[in-house]
């Protein structure tokens, strides 16, 4: 079969034809219908995160129809239509039993650490297969397991409740789910902060109120719309420290910023002022979670949730437009998410 694979960081990705594998006895072998580039997938072909063993398969975010199922596989048959949980898990240490398993002791996540889904196929434990409503296009259903999963972990770990407000610092992928999904929880206000003209006009299409931090200072302008409060949470979905301080400095008394935005710099805190004068919170996000996968494809399922402006563009299996996207990533270009349509 045909895999699009990291050979060493900093180094184009390659097509290769590799050995279309099989699913063991809980395995579930998927036809790839749908793989989302992720801005992840750039910093691992920059050599910024670590990807074992080389060369592997890139692609976490995944959708297709099940080839063929292991002899103890119980929920999943041919033809099922499905997206994948990024992770394949041992589902027995205590990081699973307490349904935490991104910290699990086994994980490997795909695309990192076990062959992904830039390929035709891919093979994945059953307890990571999830199935797709007919409702959701593949394309949809791909990016969801990461930048729309993601957003709702975050939303999870900052406890927003029904009534608050949310400023969300990156109008990208994750940012215009976690839009949707924090107006879906109840928050009767969403700001959007971001540079781009265009993202910020799609935010306010989708209902939020636009914060162009290219022309006043962000923080300034959600205290001003917020008369002085804050926001009760705040989303940094960029992985800028600019935009981490600033996501902080925009709480509210009590309010929690959960930083999900990768990067490898510190930020300067003001622990009094800005925290313990509060009872403000940072809160690290870590990806998400199997459990958080069901209500999700269930408010995409009923309308509230659509990624149909998200998904900017679709590309072939092809090293050339795949290698050509993630360099527009590296630059913060335009693309909201491009997804690989074998």
């Amino acid at each position: 079969m045909k895999a699009v694979r990291l050979v060493a960081p900093n180094r184009p990705l390659e097509l290769h034809d590799v050995p279309q594998p099989h699913p063991g006895s809980h395995d579930v072998l998927v036809r790839v219908k749908a793989a989302g580039i992720c801005h992840s997938d750039a910093h691992y072909r920059a050599g910024k995160s670590r990807v074992h063993p080389l060369p592997l398969t890139l692609g976490h975010e995944v959708a297709g129809v099940v080839e063929q199922c292991g002899g103890e596989v119980r929920n999943f048959r041919p033809g099922d239509r499905v997206c994948l949980h990024y992770l394949a898990t041992c589902g027995t240490c205590e990081h699973c039993a307490r349904e935490h398993e991104q910290f699990c002791t086994a994980g490997q996540m795909i695309g990192k650490y076990r062959d992904g889904g830039f390929a035709e196929f891919i093979v994945i434990p059953e307890r990571s297969v999830f199935k797709l409503p007919e409702e959701i296009p593949f394309e949809h259903g791909a990016i969801m397991m990461c930048s729309s999963a993601t957003s709702l972990h975050a939303l999870n770990k900052a406890r927003l409740k029904s009534g608050e407000s949310v400023a969300v610092f990156g109008v990208g992928g994750l940012g215009i789910s976690a839009i949707q999904l924090a107006q879906a929880l109840g928050a009767p206000e969403v700001f959007a902060v971001d540079i781009q003209p265009h993202k910020l006009e799609l935010a306010k299409q989708l209902g939020a109120v636009p914060v162009n931090a290219a022309l006043a200072d962000a923080v300034e302008t959600i205290r001003e719309l917020t008369r002085g409060r804050g926001v009760d949470v705040a989303l940094e979905l960029i992985g800028l420290p600019l935009t981490m301080q600033q996501a902080v400095r925009s709480l509210a008394i009590q309010g929690r910023a959960a930083l999900a935005g990768i990067t490898e710099k510190s930020f300067d805190v003001s622990p009094y002022h800005e925290l313990i004068n509060r009872e403000a919170e940072i809160i690290g996000v870590s990806d998400h979670l199997a459990n958080e996968i069901p209500p999700l494809l269930e408010m995409a399922r009923g309308g509230k949730l659509n990624l149909t402006s998200v998904v900017t563009r679709t590309v072939p299996l092809d090293a050339g437009a795949i290698n050509e996207t993630l360099d527009r990533l590296e630059k913060f270009g335009e693309d909201m998410r491009v997804v690989i349509c074998p």
